[in-house]
């Protein structure tokens, strides 16, 4: 049996990147998976995908900044599919500034704030509501090697800090009573803005690769198996961890 076999899951962030592998690799592993974002025609064609490949898969568009649309998103899943056993809380971003704090313009904090914390904090809201419910559940929430050590991005680094702390603190608030909680924390990985960087400037791979361990960014789809582990019962006295999936380099310390 897939270790993931008759779960439901919820993905949000899924039209690209590490969401899109993410729900692509758990239903490889037999969950039914709802895929959450705000780019209808990139869901709908992972939706395809899926169940092109014998999977069982259905689409929101929810934009999980509102808290309307969350609950909108798992009563959804609940409708769909009877239950909701897995929660990855992918969706996320930054607003990047390079202003000196005394000069800087607070929109772009409070922008990366509200997509990467407060997004998160309702997700796990209704998804802790409905696994109470359920007796059991296990929710994996996207955080950053940036939440683990300190970079330049001083908005996006503590969001990820405070990722890091809500997955503590439901982790230990909620163990005894069937829930389990924990979070990924993804190094360089090819996808996304780095993606974006890479093919922008394809000497930033060598650069990036010399001060990583393994020698090279990460794959989407690695960091999709490191969450669907967690999101399983293979997984099942893990709770509270953020688990780096980096290729080892947060241990290092210079970057280029």
């Amino acid at each position: 049996m897939s270790m993931l076999e008759g779960k439901v899951a919820v993905v949000t962030g899924a039209s690209s990147g590490i969401g899109r592998a993410t729900a692509l690799v758990m239903a490889k592993h037999g969950a039914k998976v709802v895929v959450a974002a705000r780019r209808a025609a990139e869901c709908e064609s992972l939706v395809d995908e899926i169940r092109a490949a014998g999977g069982e898969a259905s689409f929101i568009r929810a934009d999980v900044t509102q808290e309307s649309q969350v609950r909108a998103m798992i009563d959804f899943a609940v409708s769909a599919f009877g239950r909701l056993d897995c929660a990855v809380n992918n969706a996320g971003g930054g607003v990047p500034s390079d202003a000196d704090w005394p000069d800087a313009n607070p929109d772009s904090f409070l922008k990366t704030a509200e997509l990467n914390v407060t997004s998160v904090w309702y997700c796990m809201k209704h998804e802790i509501a409905q696994m109470l419910k359920q007796g059991a559940g296990s929710i994996v929430n996207t955080s950053s090697i940036a939440g683990l050590r300190n970079t330049p991005s001083e908005a996006y680094t503590s969001s990820k800090y405070a990722v890091n702390g809500l997955t503590t603190s439901a982790a230990a608030k909620y163990g005894t009573r069937g829930i389990r909680v924990n979070a990924v924390a993804p190094g360089i990985i090819d996808a996304g803005g780095w993606e974006r960087r890479f093919k922008a400037d394809p000497a930033l791979i060598e650069s990036w690769s010399g001060v990583i361990p393994i020698g090279r960014p990460g794959r989407p789809e690695e960091v999709g198996e490191a969450i669907a582990w967690l999101a399983s019962d293979a997984a099942s006295y893990v709770t509270g961890t953020v688990l780096p999936v980096d290729g080892g380099n947060v241990i290092t310390i210079n970057a280029p």
